[in-house]
């Protein structure tokens, strides 16, 4: 099973109003096991960055400048996402972002059935708790210290650990298979379990060892818990 777990940065709240995303980050897992494989890309949003998300996100307009726009690079991220679960917390505004950029850009745009949303998990499994990114990192303790200013790319790693721990912890699939040769994952009522032995292992005691335990057990009387097995 494949999922990209993604965030954005963007130049504000409301694509409708002409905020743009100015920066992607995606981690690929497959199996809830990280691959190793990244999406980083920088984007020129071609407006002004507003104060209030430069003290966010940190992404000024001269580090921005030379930077491609989102149609230049629109393919190569659809090409990286595929039909991959897209994690990402509070979903509803990253596809928000994603699919006004996409659709300005004419490329398809991506179902809000493909993305799973982590906040809407933490919520229904810890309510009334703090649900942001910082919240659950406290929570499973993850590491966040290098979070000083919120990164596409960071916080897609760091979500990506959180998202583990949601769902059950690091291998939540993860059984041993009767049959090393099985292909398939099974089910926790499937799981390998240990068979008798065909042939019983002989005895490692000694008839010394067995002699002294019999006088050992004489002293202890009638009573004795060794007498009353058959």
């Amino acid at each position: 099973m494949r999922e990209i777990v993604l965030d954005t940065e963007t130049t504000g709240f409301e694509p409708g109003e002409g905020d743009r995303i100015v920066e992607i980050g995606a981690v690929e897992l497959f199996n809830h096991m990280p691959t190793g494989k990244v999406y980083h890309q920088y984007i020129n949003p071609e407006r002004a960055m507003p104060q209030g998300a430069f003290e966010v996100h940190g992404l000024g307009d001269e580090f921005l400048r030379d930077k491609p726009v989102f149609k230049k690079v629109g393919q190569a991220f659809l090409d990286f996402v595929g039909d991959a679960t897209l994690v990402i917390h509070n979903a509803a505004f990253d596809m928000k972002f994603l699919n006004a950029e996409l659709g300005w850009g004419g490329f398809a745009l991506l179902p809000n059935n493909q993305a799973l949303d982590t906040l809407a998990i933490a919520r229904k499994k810890f309510p009334g708790s703090p649900a942001s990114l910082d919240a659950l990192c406290r929570r499973f303790g993850i590491d966040n210290s290098a979070r000083e200013k919120h990164g596409a790319l960071l916080d897609s790693e760091i979500l990506a650990e959180v998202y583990l721990e949601l769902i059950g912890g690091r291998q939540p699939d993860l059984v041993l298979s009767a049959s090393s040769g099985s292909t398939s994952q099974g089910s926790a009522s499937e799981a390998w379990r240990p068979m008798p032995r065909p042939e019983p292992l002989a005895p490692r005691i000694t008839e010394e060892e067995r002699a002294a335990h019999q006088v050992f057990v004489d002293k202890l009387g009638d009573a004795a818990l060794w007498k009353s097995q058959t």
